[in-house]
């Protein structure tokens, strides 16, 4: 397969996860009933949206205060870095259109300039901005196992604290 087609099923790849996401929104609020399970599922459809915010972060919120907040932050962290591949694969498939986006040029340079480690902290703060740090790395050609590695540690972090926020929050209601 040539590097456009090859491209050209990775752009496919990440639009058919998007709309599969999307057409199952109606039916996250179930997932939570599942507890561990359906956080992770949560965790994965919530991230494989590009540059369109998730319930994610608030379903860590509210299951912290019933679950253990390790094991949330850990499944939702890791389920949130698996959903965050859809951007990073539409990087790779999309890098010679995508170049050409101002905000995205001044993305590509923080990540080629800091790597796994700019990844970590846009995984770890939250911000909608994250997709285009995926984007990046896509296009960069970063090695998907240090991308995934480094949006696992930052986001594992992240949804930990948020877990322990919620579990917090029970003793002010």
């Amino acid at each position: 397969m040539d590097t456009k087609t090859q491209g050209i099923v990775q752009i496919v790849f990440a639009v058919l996860t998007i709309i599969l996401v999307f057409s199952l929104n109606n039916e996250i609020e179930k997932f939570k009933e599942l507890g561990y399970l359906g956080l992770f599922i949560i965790a994965i459809a919530s991230s494989a949206t590009v540059l369109i915010p998730g319930p994610g972060r608030f379903i860590v919120l509210a299951l912290g205060r019933s679950l253990d907040p390790i094991l949330v932050g850990l499944i939702g962290g890791t389920g949130s870095a698996i959903g965050e591949l859809t951007g990073y694969v539409a990087g790779r498939g999309a890098s010679d259109i995508i170049n050409t986006n101002s905000q995205f040029k001044k993305y590509k340079e923080w990540v080629e300039k800091y790597d796994v480690l700019a990844i970590f902290v846009l995984a770890l703060i939250p911000n909608p901005v994250f997709d285009i740090a995926g984007l990046a790395a896509g296009a960069l050609k970063i090695p998907v196992w240090r991308y995934l590695l480094a949006t696992a540690c930052g986001r594992i972090l992240s949804f930990t604290i948020l877990a322990y926020l919620g579990k917090l929050s029970l003793q002010y209601i």
